[in-house]
C-alpha cells in the first residue's frame, strides 16, 4: 500500500495504466457508472463496500486500502457511525484487528458511541469472532471506567469469557478481575455470570471460591424463580441461557463438589439428594425435562462417588455399570475410578481394558454442553496423573511413564502447578526404572516448563 498518495489518486493512476473509462471501471467493479463518476469527482463519499469492489477491480488484496481509508474517510471531527459500523464488521471478517482498534480510537472521546459499539461487540461475540469483539468491549470499558454502569459490568463479563484459555494462572487472574463487577450486572445476566465464574474456579480447584460463588448463585436463582412464578411480577423478555431452576440445582451441585473436595461425603450426598429432588419445578417443556433428567443422573453418580470415596469400594462395579452407557458421565467417571483405585489399592485393570477406547477419546476431546474446555482439560490432566500413579505402582513402567510424560506436557501448557509437582514427585520416586528415552523426554518437558514459566512472568509484567 502506498500511503503517500490518496486512494482516489491510486485509482486514477490504475485507470490510466489500464486505459479504462468510467463505464469500464464501473463494469469491472460491479458499481453503477453514476456512482463511480461521483466517487472519482469527490461528489460522493466512498463507502467500505464500494472500496472493496474497487480493490477487487484493481487486482489488490482484500482490505489493501483500509489503513488509508481510516485516515481519509473516517478521521473526522464528528465521526460518521454509518460509515464506521460496516467498516468494523468488514475488518472483523478479514481479521484486520489493528484497523478495528484504529477506527474505535476515533470514537473514544464521546460516550454517545458506547451503546452503538456495544451492539456491534455483542454481535461479533455471538458470531464467534472473539478477538474483534475483545477490542470493542475493552474500548467501551476504558471509556466507561468511571461510570459504574451496567454496561461497564457487561463488558467485563464478556472480556472474562473471551480471555478464558489454557493457562490456569491467567484464567484465575481474569476471574479475579471480573468478580468485582458481577453484582452490577442485570439480575438475569448475573445468573450466567456466576455460573461461568464458578466453573472457572472449579477448573482451577479453587473450591473456596466455588463455594462462595455458588452460594450467591443459589440465593439469587431462588429469588428469581419465585419472582417469575409470582402473579404480582410482570414477565420480562430477558431470559437466562438455561431454565431458571437450572441455576438453583446447579448451585447445589457446585456446593456438593466443595463438600466432596473437603472430604465431607455425607454433606456431598445431602446436596446430591437436593438437586435430584426437583418436584418443585413447575416447567414441563422439553428443555426443562432434559435438564431435570441430567440432574437426576448426576445426583446418582455423585452419591455413588461419595460412598466410594468413603471406602465402599464394593460399589465400584455398580458405579462402572451406571456410567457405562452415559457419555457425559464416562469422562468424569473414569477419573473418579482411578482416584478410588489409587486411594484404596484396588485392581481396576479390567475396567481400563473395557474403557480403553473411551479413555483415548476423552484425552483428546473438547468441552461439552455443561463442562467448558477448562474443566475438560482439568479432567484430562487429572486422569493422566491417576493413570501414571496406578501403572507405576503396579510396576507397569512403560504405561506409567507414558501417562506421566503426557500429563506433564498437558499440565505445563495449562500452567497447572499442582499437577506438575505431583508428576515430578512421581518421576523422582520411580526414576530408577525410567529408560534413557524417558529421561530425555522428561528433561525436555522440564525445560519447556521453565520457558513457559518465564513467558508467563513476562506477560504478567507487561
Amino acid at each position: 500500500m502506498n500511503t503517500t498518495t490518496t486512494i482516489l489518486a491510486e485509482l486514477d493512476e490504475f485507470r490510466g495504466k489500464n486505459h479504462l473509462n468510467t463505464n469500464q471501471l464501473a463494469k469491472r467493479s460491479g458499481l453503477n457508472p453514476g456512482t463511480v463518476s461521483a466517487i472519482l469527482n469527490n461528489k460522493r463519499v466512498l463507502g467500505v463496500d464500494q472500496l472493496d469492489r474497487i480493490t477487487v477491480a484493481m487486482n489488490l488484496p482484500e482490505g489493501y486500502f483500509y489503513e488509508q481509508y481510516i485516515e481519509e474517510y473516517l478521521n473526522e471531527v464528528a465521526p460518521n457511525w454509518r460509515r464506521i459500523r460496516p467498516f468494523l464488521y468488514r475488518c472483523a471478517e478479514l481479521d484486520k484487528l489493528h484497523c478495528i482498534k484504529s477506527a474505535v480510537e476515533l470514537l473514544m472521546d464521546n460516550l454517545i458511541y458506547s451503546p452503538l459499539l456495544l451492539e456491534v461487540a455483542e454481535d461479533l461475540f455471538q458470531q464467534e469472532k472473539p478477538m474483534a469483539a475483545e477490542i470493542l468491549f475493552e474500548s467501551i470499558a476504558i471509556g466507561e471506567r468511571n461510570q459504574h454502569s451496567e454496561r461497564l459490568a457487561f463488558c467485563h463479563y464478556r472480556l472474562f469469557l473471551i480471555r478464558q484459555g489454557s493457562n490456569h494462572e491467567q484464567n484465575y487472574q481474569s476471574a479475579l478481575q471480573f468478580e468485582p463487577f458481577v453484582d452490577r450486572l442485570d439480575e438475569i445476566e448475573v445468573l450466567d455470570a456466576l455460573k461461568d465464574l464458578a466453573n472457572t474456579y472449579r477448573s482451577l480447584h479453587r473450591w473456596d471460591k466455588v463455594y462462595t460463588t455458588a452460594t450467591k448463585l443459589h440465593h439469587l436463582a431462588k429469588v428469581q424463580y419465585s419472582l417469575v412464578h409470582s402473579r404480582e411480577v410482570k414477565a420480562t423478555n430477558k431470559k437466562p441461557t438455561r431454565p431458571l431452576f437450572f441455576y438453583v440445582a446447579y448451585s447445589n451441585l457446585l456446593i456438593g463438589g466443595f463438600h466432596q473436595d473437603e472430604g465431607n461425603y455425607e454433606l456431598a450426598a445431602e446436596k446430591a439428594n437436593e438437586y435430584a429432588d426437583l418436584d418443585w419445578v413447575k416447567e414441563t417443556d422439553e428443555e426443562s425435562l432434559h435438564w431435570k433428567a441430567l440432574f437426576m443422573e448426576w445426583a446418582k453418580a455423585n452419591i455413588f462417588l461419595a460412598k466410594l470415596m468413603s471406602g465402599h469400594t464394593h460399589l465400584l462395579t455398580d458405579y462402572v455399570e451406571f456410567i457405562g452407557p452415559k457419555k457425559i458421565e464416562i469422562t468424569r467417571g473414569l477419573w473418579n475410578i482411578m482416584i478410588v483405585a489409587n486411594r484404596y489399592g484396588v485392581d481396576v485393570d479390567h475396567i481400563l481394558v473395557r474403557f480403553d477406547t473411551a479413555i483415548s477419546n476423552f484425552l483428546e476431546q473438547k468441552g461439552n454442553e455443561v463442562y467448558n474446555d477448562q474443566n475438560t482439560s482439568d479432567q484430562q490432566v487429572g486422569l493422566l496423573c491417576e493413570l501414571a500413579q496406578y501403572y507405576l505402582n503396579r510396576d507397569k513402567f512403560d504405561m506409567g511413564f507414558r501417562y506421566l510424560l503426557e500429563g506433564l506436557e498437558k499440565s505445563t501448557i495449562l500452567n497447572d502447578e499442582g499437577s506438575m509437582l505431583r508428576l515430578i514427585r512421581l518421576m523422582e520416586r520411580f526414576r530408577r526404572f525410567a529408560s534413557d528415552e524417558t529421561e530425555i523426554e522428561y528433561h525436555n518437558l522440564i525445560e519447556m516448563g521453565e520457558k513457559h514459566e518465564a513467558n508467563n512472568v513476562l506477560v504478567v509484567c507487561k
